[in-house]
């Protein structure tokens, strides 16, 4: 089972995505409340349309459920209050496993050194890569808790052998540079860090919600997205071929910031070791390209018009 967000680009052309895994509803709160529902009546429901799926399914036929603490390439969504709690309480229900992606939120990210940690999610397995060597060397690593281990040990003093893995596995330069990051983060206290400056960070990009090109800034620690849309509605979305994300990441890029973009949104992830004053500085350069980008959009309105 996968938390679900569609991304095309990475589907076509590739029989993806694969029809032995299936997709539970997408936890953003924005884009698919009901009118009146609260961010918890929201969790409440997301996790009784997960154990419906589940029992259609048949419990036994569903080997772990996959989630990111907060969904990264999908467009930067924390999860709704309480949201973990529940879909927590319903795979242990059901014996059914708890795969955490912390690719992207893991080694302090979201001001926490793991965002299993902010949320209280108690995984069986953990992915792991990105910050893991600060993203000098690649490298990947999985946790798997001590019921995992105890069956992979078994397992392989029954056939003799732990007999999988890959030609690069534990290689000594990726594994020497992950060590000393890890060294880092623990003597610089970077999680600390990212705790102190992320109000910063998140207040002073979130002030710019009330623009009219704005439909939604959401984030938490030092990862953030920008959603937006015509008449701040999530069903009004601006013309495709406007660009309007593009046209942000352009203004962006002309005052010497990059941001990603993807579609008409676009996500931030600055480095952890950021200073007060840098932050300062990234928030000014937002701000003059969202100033940019709402001149732009009613140049483009008034000729549509």
């Amino acid at each position: 089972l996968l938390l679900y967000f569609s991304l095309p680009a990475l589907h076509q052309k590739f029989d993806l995505p694969a029809p032995f895994v299936l997709h539970t509803d997408c936890p953003h709160y924005w884009r698919f409340h009901l009118p009146g529902e609260t961010e918890e009546e929201f969790a409440t429901r997301l996790a009784k349309n997960l154990e419906d799926l589940i029992l259609k399914e048949g419990p036994e036929t569903i080997a772990a459920f996959i989630a990111e603490p907060v969904m990264g390439a999908g467009g930067v969504i924390p999860p709704p209050k309480t949201y973990f709690d529940k879909v927590q309480a319903v795979v242990k229900k059901y014996d059914i496993l708890f795969i955490v992606d912390e690719v992207i939120t893991a080694f302090g990210r979201l001001g926490t050194m793991f965002g299993s940690d902010m949320y209280n999610i108690k995984p069986d397995l953990v992915t792991l890569a990105k910050a893991l060597s600060s993203a000098y060397v690649p490298i990947g690593a999985t946790l798997v808790s001590p019921e995992i281990a105890d069956v992979i040990d078994t397992q392989s003093n029954k056939l003799g052998s732990f007999a999988h893995g890959f030609t690069y596995s534990g290689h000594p330069v990726a594994c020497a540079v992950a060590i000393e990051a890890l060294k880092i983060y623990r003597e610089r206290n970077i999680p600390d860090h990212v705790k102190q400056i992320a109000p910063r960070f998140q207040e002073g990009l979130k002030a710019f919600a009330g623009s009219p090109i704005v439909g939604e800034i959401r984030g938490v620690g030092l990862i953030i997205g920008t959603e937006f849309a015509d008449n701040k509605s999530r069903d009004s979305p601006f013309p495709a071929e406007w660009g309007v994300g593009a046209i942000f990441g352009q203004e962006c890029q002309k005052r010497g910031m990059l941001v990603r973009v993807a579609g008409d949104s676009i996500m931030m992830s600055p480095p952890l070791t950021m200073t007060l004053g840098e932050v300062d500085e990234l928030v000014s350069i937002y701000g003059e390209a969202m100033k940019a980008t709402e001149g732009r959009v009613a140049e483009l309105k008034s000729k549509k018009n």
